[in-house]
């Protein structure tokens, strides 16, 4: 993997941080799309092997300009790896306020379809790349009280699917990984209760460390990885049925 150029939205913290890191280390010059503040600061420690660009997922232009800049700057990137989301409330579908609903899915699941829109061009006309969408456990079983996050991010895996059948014809693969909480900033986003009731539900009786997350994700990007495309790898501690 070594001078593949990566892409890690939500790079600025949590996962998506643990990824540009775990990616550096095998050799990556990786850029963090972020709109979060802290973005520029995170990636300090990581030198001329990172570019942190602040980037609205949301907003096709502003994907386009951070494509741009970031192929500019480092080279056109053959690695996605799609981190940014939010929780979202934690109210039931009756009491779920519908703009709160919308703003969830336009992070979670539009900011993932443009993204993933604006960086396949560049991948087939290199004839190689590796995307990972971060889903979640979420999306297969659904959480009570997080009725858009889940929804989210079921969608996330159908969006994979079908891009992954889309590509099957390149040497680019399109999977996506569907992790138990971890705990991050975005527990800042979920009620005490909400976040024991994930937790009872892992067998493995903890949560997700980050760098475990990290370690996965880094395989499924890699060359190694040169067949599956379309699936679903679990992170869920042993919680997932399916």
């Amino acid at each position: 993997m070594k001078n593949s150029i990566a892409v890690v939205t939500g790079g600025a913290q949590g996962i998506g941080l643990a990824v540009v890191r775990k990616l550096i280390e095998k050799g990556c010059r990786v850029a963090s799309w972020d709109v979060d503040a802290l973005n520029t600061q995170a990636m300090a420690e990581f030198g001329d092997q990172v570019q942190a660009v602040n980037c609205n997922i949301t907003d096709l232009a502003s994907v386009e300009s951070a494509y741009a800049d970031t192929s500019k700057q480092l080279g056109v990137p053959s690695i996605l790896v799609n981190s940014a989301g939010i929780a979202g409330p934690n109210v039931t579908v009756e009491d779920y306020d519908v703009d709160e609903w919308r703003k969830v899915i336009d992070i979670n699941l539009t900011g993932t379809f443009i993204v993933n829109k604006v960086c396949v061009t560049g991948m087939k006309q290199e004839g190689y790349g590796r995307i990972l969408n971060i889903a979640s456990v979420a999306g297969k079983e659904g959480n009570p009280n997080a009725s858009a996050y889940s929804a989210s991010k079921a969608a996330v895996i159908g969006l994979t699917k079908s891009l992954g059948k889309e590509l099957a014809d390149y040497d680019i693969a399109v999977n996506c990984v569907t992790p138990a909480a971890a705990r991050t900033r975005i527990f800042d986003q979920m009620s005490q209760e909400h976040i024991d009731y994930m937790l009872s539900k892992i067998p493995r009786g903890r949560f997700l460390e980050v760098e475990e997350a990290a370690n996965m994700i880094a395989w499924v990007v890699s060359p190694e990885n040169s067949f599956t495309t379309g699936a679903v790898f679990d992170l869920s501690g042993g919680r997932a049925t399916y």
